[in-house]
């Protein structure tokens, strides 16, 4: 995962795919407009889509696909420390740093859904047709909400003085092996928590498709699906903030 610079600049990342430089552009954690995100998240089908339809609707419905996604796009989520953290949340450390970062995830996860939920009621109400896309919306917001996620992670590692170490892709691994676990690395099996292969993937993907499951809330017609994917989203951000925090000692 590529670690952000104390003055808070995020390197653009020319290497990387379409797909990966649009889920990086929706971790931002930069409050926008409920209208933004919407569209944000309408440009990002567009993108999933293509990778989906590529993949074949087997792959989607196994969970392979999201965990191919996830896999693609971590090593290039941006990850600040500790220090940049504090200057980006006036100054507070430790375990109130913690907080503050779980909060703006769970609000940034919470957006995701009611944006997914906002797409779903415009289109169900201009052209029902489209609610065939459903699927691939739902996918798209899982693999946002899991990108949010893992950098949840990786950033309370960070606070806590517990990063994972070498490549951004073994950074990377280790950060998806805790976010599959729910529990914080293990420094002291650094190989076998951030070696990746098929065999760790296989593992990830019922995760990935019961999240999926979840998230398909959010395309029930009209705005009750954006209040009931902004809910159920931010409460399973903060659960899995929580558990990390208690996981390396931390007040709860």
């Amino acid at each position: 995962m590529r670690r952000v610079a104390r003055a808070g600049r995020q390197p653009s990342d020319p290497g990387s795919g379409e797909l990966t430089g649009a889920v990086v552009r929706l971790v931002d954690p930069t409050r926008l407009p409920p209208r933004v995100r919407a569209g944000m998240v309408r440009r990002f089908g567009v993108v999933v889509s293509d990778s989906v339809r590529t993949a074949g609707v087997v792959a989607v419905g196994s969970g392979r696909w999201l965990a191919d996604a996830v896999m693609e796009t971590a090593p290039h989520i941006p990850v600040r420390d500790a220090e940049t953290l504090s200057a980006h949340h006036k100054g507070l450390v430790g375990d109130g740093l913690a907080w503050a970062v779980i909060d703006s995830a769970a609000r940034a996860t919470g957006a995701v859904g009611a944006a997914g939920g906002m797409l779903a009621s415009i289109e169900f109400s201009t052209s029902p047709p489209m609610l065939l896309t459903a699927p691939v919306q739902v996918a798209a917001e899982t693999l946002a909400v899991v990108a949010i996620e893992v950098k949840l992670i990786a950033e309370l590692h960070e606070i806590y003085r517990r990063p994972a170490v070498g490549t951004p892709a073994v950074r990377a691994a280790a950060y998806l092996g805790a976010w599959t676990r729910r529990r914080a690395v293990d420094l002291d099996q650094p190989v076998l928590q951030a070696a990746p292969g098929r065999a760790r993937q296989h593992r990830r993907e019922p995760r990935l498709v019961r999240r999926a499951g979840e998230n398909s809330i959010t395309v029930v017609p009209f705005l009750a699906g954006a209040v009931a994917g902004a809910s159920l989203n931010s409460r399973e951000t903060k659960k899995l903030g929580r558990r990390l925090v208690a996981d390396m000692g931390g007040r709860v």
